[in-house]
């Protein structure tokens, strides 16, 4: 008498071990950073967790959130939306990036943005490495703090293209 293996159960079990194995690599993923060390105080998920550091509209991209006249978006401990805030950087007047001297992404950054006549016009806590400003054109003095080390830089937001600041600190 012969036996013939069934297919279909194997099938099943060879995509039910890959699933898991996925699984096991993602959460192997979720605790390194981009330097190849645990991700320490970063927030977030793996590159296929669409919900990382406020992300709930299912694109990539972080809800945009507003403040008085100001909106912006923050994010990109993922991978999706780490690319999704730098392909849209170029239509933001502002954009800035936290960072360790060792290349490590930083989220929880404090930051305030001051018009030139020194009112605030942003006073929030990134939620990743990106953060993406609309302001309109004019003068800033911007305000960051990680860590409790403060960092300022002045910039200027033109009619046409993007500001861009970025902030390292040695942690």
């Amino acid at each position: 008498m012969k036996t013939s293996l069934n297919s279909r159960p194997v099938a099943s079990v060879l995509l039910a071990a890959a699933f898991a194995f996925g699984l096991a690599g993602t959460a192997t993923a979720q605790q390194q950073n981009p330097a190849g060390g645990t991700a320490g105080g970063t927030v977030g998920g793996s590159t296929a967790d669409m919900t990382s550091a406020g992300n709930t509209n299912m694109v990539g991209m972080p809800q945009t959130e507003q403040q008085g006249d100001v909106s912006f978006v923050s994010g990109g401990v993922g991978l999706d939306e780490s690319h999704a805030l730098r392909s849209a950087a170029h239509d933001w007047p502002l954009s800035m990036r936290f960072t360790a001297r060792s290349g490590q992404y930083l989220a929880d950054v404090h930051v305030r943005i001051s018009n030139a006549h020194g009112s605030d016009v942003l006073d929030t806590t990134s939620r990743g490495p990106y953060m993406l400003v609309r302001v309109p054109p004019g003068r800033y003095t911007i305000h960051v703090d990680h860590g409790g080390v403060p960092q300022t830089r002045a910039v200027t937001v033109g009619g046409r293209g993007s500001a861009r600041a970025s902030f390292t600190w040695q942690t």
